[in-house]
């Protein structure tokens, strides 16, 4: 049980570290072509561990064999965090290298998205805590 916990909790550790690597990306990179390529690269492993952190939450939820207010917050958080990423994706992958405006609005929005993302993750920690 131990071991799973561990796992899950450095997972998500790792998880707020690629968000934000992500965020730092946006911020940081001024060409869009550039910022596509380095968030194409790290979107497959934002999936990858936002799919460990559901599967190892979910091993240590039914060997706890309680259903708390936490496991009810987690569950939502990580699918909320999943469609969100999907959804930011989807508008960068349709933005050709000529719409400059597309590409401007874009870094607000991926700013926005990894924001959000961020704080769901430290205020469902927060609220893990608590309860």
């Amino acid at each position: 049980m131990q071991s799973a916990v561990q796992t899950h909790v450095y997972t998500i550790y790792f998880f707020l570290a690629i968000m934000l690597f992500n965020l730092y990306s946006v911020i940081k990179v001024k060409s869009f072509i550039v910022l596509a390529k380095r968030l194409r690269f790290m979107t497959p492993l934002y999936h990858l561990t936002n799919a460990i952190v559901i599967y190892t939450g979910t091993i240590v939820a039914f060997y706890a064999q309680v259903f708390s207010f936490t496991i009810a917050l987690m569950i939502p958080a990580s699918i909320f965090l999943l469609v969100i990423e999907i959804k930011r994706y989807k508008k960068m992958r349709i933005i050709k290298s000529d719409q400059i405006e597309l590409q401007n609005d874009f870094f607000v929005y991926a700013k926005k998205i990894y924001t959000i993302e961020i704080m769901v993750l430290v205020l469902v920690y927060i609220i893990s805590k608590v309860f």
